[in-house]
C-alpha cells in the first residue's frame, strides 16, 4: 500500500512558494515579475475529496500502490477472453494497477465516506493536478476543477482521440461522470491564485496558473523533445521512457503504452508519444539504503559499485511492484539470482544500478521496434542521473551515447515553458526555431557490444524466473502489519 496525505502535499506547495519568494526577495528580485504559474505532478495518483468542506475523504492512492490487484482480476473477469488491452485503442492504456481508473474503483468500493459523499453529490476525483489547481484557486470558494490533456490520458477513462471522458468506459468501471474534472490543454489559463490565511504576504494573489502537465510529459517538453523521434528517459523513483510520435498516435505492438505528450493551448493539436514505464528505478537504491542497511546514503551505493565494476555474474530484478512495461506482469516480485559464495554487497550495489539500465534497454528495444527508426542517443534527466557510474553503465548497456542537460530538473522546466507560453501571459514561444541549446555532459559507450548483449541476455533469463510468483488468493495479499 502505497499512500499520501493529499493536505501534506498542499502544504508543501505553500510552502514552497513562500519559500521561493523569499528567496527572491533575499536576491533583490522583485516578485511582481511572477507572469505565471505552471503544475507538474505525478500521474495516476488518485485523490477524492469534499467540495463543500474542502477536505480529502481519503488519502491519496498513490501511482504504484498495488492493493488494486484483486479489482484488476474481478474487472478483467468481465471481459471477453480476459483481454488486458481492451481498451488500448481508446485510452492507449492496458487494464493494470496503474492507472487511476482502478484506483477510484477501489475507493468507491472500500471507502464509505466516499460514497456517500458521491450518493450526496460532494465529491470530486481528481490526480494531484486536479487537487492542486482546485486548491490554489479557491477550493471551496470556487475553486476550479479541472485537469489537462496528459493526465486524463491516465486515467483510463479519457478516449485519446476524441480528447473526451469515455462514458462507455465510465460505465465499465462504474464511476459517475459527474465527479470527473474538466479537461483542458497543458497550456492556458485555467484561473487565478487566490490568497490563502497561510500565506503571511499573499506575494502571489492573482497570478494565473497557465501551465499543467503531468510529470513524464512535462520533462519530454522541459528536454525539448518537440520533433518526431525524440526521446528522453527520466529516473526518479520508477523509470519512464517517452518517445514524441507526432500528431499520430501509435499503438505498440510491444508492451508499451501510447500516451499524450501536450497540448499546447486550446486550439493547438494534441501530441501523442509512446511511453515505456519501469516501477522501480531510484526506489531500489533507497531500498538497499533503507531495507537493507548496506549504505547510509545513496551516494555511498554508488561507491560501492564503482569500487568493483561488476557485478560478478549477479542480476537483481526489482520487481517490487510487478514488472510494468513492457511485459505488464504484476504477479513477478523481486529476486537476487547468480548468487556465489563470493558475492558481497558491492556486487549487489552494482547488480542493482545495472538492473536500472537493463530495464531501460527493454524499453528502448521495444521503441526501436515500434518506431522502425533506432534512436542514436538518448537524452536522461532526474535525480538519478547524478549518478554518474550509473550514466556510463547506460551508455555501455544500450551501446549509444546518453546525453544530460546541466540543468537536470527538466520536469519543473517543462511545466515553466507550458505556462509561460499560454495565450494571455505569452512572455516566450515554443517553436522549436526559438528555442536556444543546452548545455549537456555526454557519456559514450566504454565496453564491446559482445560484452553488453552477453549480460543483457543473462538479464532476460533472470526476469523470467521472477515471473509468475505472487497470487492474489494467498494470504499475503492484505496490508502490511
Amino acid at each position: 500500500w502505497v499512500e499520501q496525505d493529499p493536505k501534506e502535499i498542499l502544504n508543501s506547495v505553500y510552502e514552497c512558494v513562500e519559500k521561493t519568494c523569499e528567496k527572491m526577495k533575499q536576491l533583490n528580485i522583485n516578485i511582481a515579475n511572477i507572469r505565471a504559474i505552471g503544475v507538474t505532478n505525478q500521474r495516476e495518483t488518485t485523490v477524492v475529496w469534499d467540495k463543500t468542506t474542502g477536505e480529502p475523504l481519503y488519502n491519496a492512492i498513490v501511482w504504484l500502490d498495488l492493493r488494486t490487484q484483486s479489482t484488476v482480476e474481478r474487472l478483467l473477469k468481465r471481459i471477453p477472453g480476459k483481454n488486458k488491452t481492451f481498451s488500448k485503442f481508446k485510452t492507449g492504456l492496458p487494464l493494470s494497477t496503474y492507472f487511476s481508473a482502478v484506483k477510484l474503483r477501489w475507493l468507491l468500493d472500500n471507502v464509505e465516506e466516499i460514497r456517500k459523499a458521491v450518493e450526496d453529490r460532494r465529491a470530486m476525483f481528481g490526480t494531484i493536478d486536479s487537487w492542486l489547481i482546485w486548491s490554489l484557486t479557491g477550493g471551496k470558494n470556487g475553486g476550479i476543477h479541472c485537469t489537462d490533456v496528459t493526465n486524463a490520458s491516465r486515467t483510463m477513462l479519457f478516449n485519446i482521440h476524441s480528447l473526451e471522458w469515455d462514458p462507455d468506459l465510465c460505465k465499465f468501471f462504474d464511476i459517475p461522470m459527474e465527479i470527473l474534472p474538466s479537461v483542458r490543454s497543458s497550456s492556458e489559463i485555467y484561473g487565478l491564485m487566490v490568497c490563502f490565511p497561510v500565506f503571511e504576504s499573499g506575494a502571489l494573489t492573482g497570478v494565473p496558473i497557465s501551465g499543467c502537465l503531468g510529470d513524464q510529459s512535462a520533462a519530454l517538453v522541459g528536454q525539448m523533445c518537440f520533433q518526431d523521434g525524440q526521446a528522453k528517459n527520466t529516473y526518479g523513483t520508477g523509470c519512464f521512457l517517452l518517445c514524441n510520435t507526432g500528431q499520430k498516435s501509435v499503438f505498440s505492438e510491444h508492451g508499451l503504452i501510447t500516451t499524450i505528450a501536450y497540448k499546447m493551448g486550446r486550439d493547438k493539436p494534441a501530441f501523442y508519444a509512446l511511453e515505456g514505464s519501469v516501477a522501480i528505478a531510484g526506489a531500489v537504491v533507497r531500498w538497499l539504503r533503507d531495507n537493507l542497511g548496506i549504505a547510509k546514503t545513496s551516494q555511498e551505493v554508488e561507491k560501492l559499485a564503482a569500487d568493483v565494476g561488476t557485478s560478478y555474474g549477479c542480476y537483481f530484478v526489482p520487481a517490487f511492484s510487478g514488472l510494468y512495461a513492457p511485459y505488464w506482469e504484476p504477479s513477478a516480485r523481486g529476486i537476487i539470482c547468480g548468487l556465489t559464495q563470493f558475492t558481497n554487497k558491492n556486487h549487489i550495489a552494482f547488480a542493482a544500478l545495472e538492473a536500472v539500465c537493463f530495464q531501460t534497454r527493454e524499453i528502448l528495444d521495444a521503441m526501436n521496434k515500434d518506431c522502425g527508426i533506432p534512436l542514436s542517443q538518448l537524452q536522461v534527466d532526474g535525480g538519478m542521473t547524478n549518478n554518474k557510474i550509473l550514466m556510463q553503465l547506460q551508455s555501455d548497456i544500450l551501446c549509444i551515447p546518453v546525453v544530460k542537460p546541466s540543468m537536470p530538473e527538466t520536469t519543473a522546466l517543462g511545466a515553466a515553458m507550458a505556462a509561460g507560453a499560454a495565450e494571455g501571459v505569452g512572455v516566450w514561444s515554443l517553436n522549436p526555431g526559438d528555442l536556444t541549446a543546452v548545455t549537456c555532459e555526454r557519456f559514450e559507450p566504454q565496453i564491446n557490444p559482445e560484452e553488453s548483449e552477453y549480460r543483457y541476455a543473462r538479464w532476460k533469463k533472470a526476469v523470467m524466473k521472477s515471473m509468475g510468483w505472487e497470487t492474489s488468493d494467498g494470504p499475503s495479499n492484505g496490508k502490511p502489519k
